[in-house]
């Protein structure tokens, strides 16, 4: 990595956030089509995209707000679902904390999870990398995913109900943090965490507002924190 640019660094990020177009795509169309149904317009779609640029939690949003739920409950809502997006940050800070101001104010503008997932295991992989590499390669992931995302969002508030429902374009959002969050599983806590989250999501399926995820959530997290303390201790007594 010594002799790689930041133009190369670049591109190579670009590179390897290419395949995540292919679950980001009909993602974000769904999203439009969706938005549009519960009384969106263009305009309102869009600035829905472009000022949250969240997924997960545009969605949980519009859902609660189809519901009519209480505006405070859809902004906890989206907030919650969103806290993996400042444990993200937390992560990345290490690798990416000395880069100028603006091109921080611009990362954190940027950082989904296809951004965060990639840039992660790359620094990871690459310690010896620069920051002005890192900042570049980071840059790079959130190029093709970020421009697919606002297009197919236009798209699919454009078309609104035109699209046939025999499109299976609903198969992105499981297929996308699956391809994420599978490869990150690397370790026992991650695993009891993730399996503590499933249970407890399942468990929690009928509570209002979809505050069962949260709830999941925050099981998960504390089952993973103490199977970590668990081994350490563990592996601190033993012989």
């Amino acid at each position: 990595m010594t002799s790689t640019t930041t133009k190369s660094a670049y591109w190579m990020g670009v590179r390897d956030g290419a395949p995540f177009i292919l679950v980001a795509a009909p993602f974000a169309v769904l999203f439009g089509v969706i938005a549009t149904e519960a009384g969106l317009n263009l305009f309102e779609v869009m600035s829905f995209s472009f000022v949250v640029i969240a997924g997960a939690a545009q969605f949980t949003a519009l859902e609660l707000m189809q519901k009519e739920a209480p505006t405070l409950i859809v902004l906890i809502s989206a907030l919650a679902v969103n806290l993996r997006v400042a444990m993200y940050s937390a992560a990345i800070t290490p690798y990416l904390g000395t880069a100028p101001l603006w091109q921080r104010i611009l990362m954190s503008y940027m950082l989904v999870d296809q951004s965060y997932a990639l840039a992660h295991a790359k620094f990871e992989d690459a310690p010896n990398m620069s920051v002005p590499l890192r900042t570049a390669y980071y840059f790079g992931t959130c190029t093709l995913v970020m421009g697919a995302w606002f297009i197919c969002s236009f798209l699919g508030a454009a078309l609104g109900t035109q699209l046939p429902p025999s499109i299976p374009i609903d198969f992105a959002l499981p297929i996308a943090f699956l391809s994420m969050i599978a490869p990150m599983i690397r370790s026992l806590p991650h695993l009891v965490a993730a399996i503590t989250a499933i249970v407890v999501s399942l468990i929690c399926i009928n509570v209002p507002y979809s505050l069962g995820l949260i709830i999941a959530g925050f099981a998960g997290m504390a089952a993973g924190s103490q199977t970590e303390i668990w081994i350490t201790r563990k592996q601190e007594t033993a012989p």
